[in-house]
């Protein structure tokens, strides 16, 4: 589970923006303490239409929450939310061991380079246009082929610019319509093909609360029974804004599969 932190005052979903040291220090402890493996610190709303924040005062929105972070649970992985170079560089000299970019190196043509210099995890997001254009009338010809080629090309450029690991992320509401956004959750499982961990953001995102005529605070009902249906299909990682019920959805997931992988072989057995 990858909880996540948003140092941001206009995030979607209002209740994972934090705004000062206890605040950020009393979430983060909270998603520890809740069972999340990462924390994703970002300090730059990519929700549709959202305006861009420049370099200096996303580092100042970041840097400053990784090293408190950082000092209080030293041993938390910790992954920064960007698609700057420069910010990557210096989240990573805080305390960051994870660069999780929206864009696949496209908003910045140092953060490829860069990523493969820290010699850290990166995480390839498909996202079709910006923020401020992606949802203005999606299309595709088939959702879950184009985004599957789209990550399964960039991939050799990650690797030869020497990056080693590598975690794919379909792009939920990135450029995709809610229509498009069932269809890929629902072909997930043919990202396996891709040999990569898998991450899926959906978290109270629009085609839930959307979908069900809620709000994003409504939200966390819907959010789980996606996030099922996601790990069902083969997601290796959830990034998500309420961990405690993503880590229930893990286990009672696992515990389900575990069973019929085990009557399954019992049914296999000879018998006599």
């Amino acid at each position: 589970v990858m909880g996540i932190l948003n140092i941001t005052p206009d995030s979607f979903y209002a209740g994972s923006r934090v705004h000062d040291a206890s605040d950020i220090l009393f979430r983060a402890g909270q998603m520890i303490t809740e069972g999340a493996a990462i924390l994703d610190i970002g300090g730059q709303s990519t929700r549709p239409g959202s305006e861009p924040v420049g370099v200096e005062e996303e580092l100042q929105r970041v840097i400053p929450a990784i090293e408190i972070v950082r000092k209080e649970f030293p041993r938390q992985l910790i992954s920064v939310d960007t698609y700057y170079a420069r910010v990557a560089a210096e989240a990573v000299a805080a305390g960051a061991s994870i660069v999780n970019d929206v864009s696949a190196g496209a908003m910045d043509d140092e953060l490829i380079s860069t990523v493969a210099s820290l010699r850290v995890p990166y995480v390839l997001m498909h996202m079709k246009g910006h923020p401020q254009t992606m949802q203005m009338n999606p299309e595709y010809e088939n959702v879950t082929r184009e985004v599957f080629d789209s990550l399964q090309q960039q991939l050799p450029i990650l690797s030869s610019a020497g990056i080693a690991d590598i975690i794919v992320d379909p792009g939920f509401g990135f450029g995709k319509t809610i229509a498009h956004n069932f269809t890929l959750l629902g072909e997930l499982h043919l990202l396996a093909q891709l040999e990569k961990p898998v991450l899926v953001g959906i978290s109270r995102k629009s085609t839930i609360y959307k979908t069900l005529g809620i709000t994003a605070a409504e939200a966390l009902n819907g959010t789980t029974v996606l996030h099922t249906i996601a790990l069902l299909n083969g997601a290796s990682i959830l990034r998500v804004h309420d961990v405690r019920e993503a880590v229930q959805a893990i286990r009672l997931v696992k515990a389900c599969t575990d069973k019929k992988q085990l009557t399954e072989l019992l049914f296999t057995l000879p018998h006599g």
